[in-house]
């Protein structure tokens, strides 16, 4: 599937050549397979030509005791201008080919400020299928020109979800696979409490999502429309830690669904504490 939000391999390598064009490597481990693999040191053995790794664990907020808060705006300008990143271009973001991760770098940038951001359909793996280039190694480009204007319109705190909770005014939705919603099994993350916060829906981040792409919009519509999302109402995203749920926010914007947030703290946050109302399905 192609929209307004993703280029093709074909598009990419048709035009990354152009000075306007910036490709980013997003890549990003599921919780828990830190410890099986090194996501580093699998950008390090191949990644599309001068695309920067965009690593989402070290752009993070490192003062917050939840995972991958967003940063300030002035700490993410700067980690950009040293990753050789420009505001003003273009920038193609890609992950291993699972949409795991490049939604979230596509939020982030935008939500600082860039007006150009697309995700690569089908990332590394669909790149690599095609048979393009890969290259190996670190990547120096020359220091990038960013600026960052952070939106703050786009992230609820905890306190505004426990009164979307609590008030129904908004539509919670979480991404997390259906057995962690229900509380049938334990978070990955330990210490996390089971279950989800109260009044929310359940959309399963991977069911939207086929070869790398979302799938087809009808067919997405027909999902949140199961689950019992009213797509006129307003939504926000929620997850493990704000990663998924913006595939969530990526499927509404396809279906041109306006008034969507993101709950950054997530399950992270919400299930780290004894204060806060869980429900089950159980």
């Amino acid at each position: 599937m192609t929209t307004s939000f993703f280029v093709t391999a074909d598009w990419l390598a048709e035009h990354q050549s152009e000075n306007e064009v910036q490709v980013i490597d997003a890549r990003m481990l599921p919780p828990g397979q830190e410890r099986v693999r090194d996501i580093t040191a699998e950008y390090l053995a191949e990644h599309l030509p001068d695309a920067p790794f965009f690593n989402i664990e070290a752009l993070s907020d490192h003062t917050s005791a939840y995972p991958h808060m967003m940063p300030r705006a002035e700490s993410f300008a700067v980690a950009m201008r040293e990753l050789g990143i420009s505001s003003d271009k273009h920038l193609v973001v890609y992950d291993e080919g699972n949409l795991f991760s490049a939604p979230r770098a596509w939020w982030m940038l935008r939500a600082f400020g860039v007006t150009q951001v697309s995700i690569l359909a089908g990332g590394l793996q669909g790149w690599k299928a095609a048979g393009l280039p890969i290259e190996s190694g670190k990547v120096a480009l020359p220091e990038g020109e960013f600026e960052a204007q952070y939106d703050s319109d786009l992230v609820r705190r905890v306190t505004d979800v426990l009164l979307i909770s609590h008030e129904g005014t908004a539509q919670i939705i979480d991404a997390r696979a259906a057995n962690r919603f229900n509380g049938e099994v334990d978070e990955p993350r330990p210490g996390l409490h089971r279950g989800h916060i109260p009044g929310s829906l359940n959309v399963p981040w991977n069911e939207l999502v086929i070869n790398g792409q979302l799938k087809p919009a009808a067919e997405l519509e027909a999902i949140f429309q199961r689950q019992g999302v009213d797509l006129k109402k307003p939504i926000v995203a929620s997850c493990g830690s704000g990663v998924t749920a913006v595939v969530v926010i990526l499927a509404l914007a396809t279906l041109g669904v306006a008034n969507v947030k993101l709950y950054d703290g997530s399950w992270g946050e919400w299930g780290s504490r004894d204060d806060l109302p869980v429900q089950k399905n159980v």
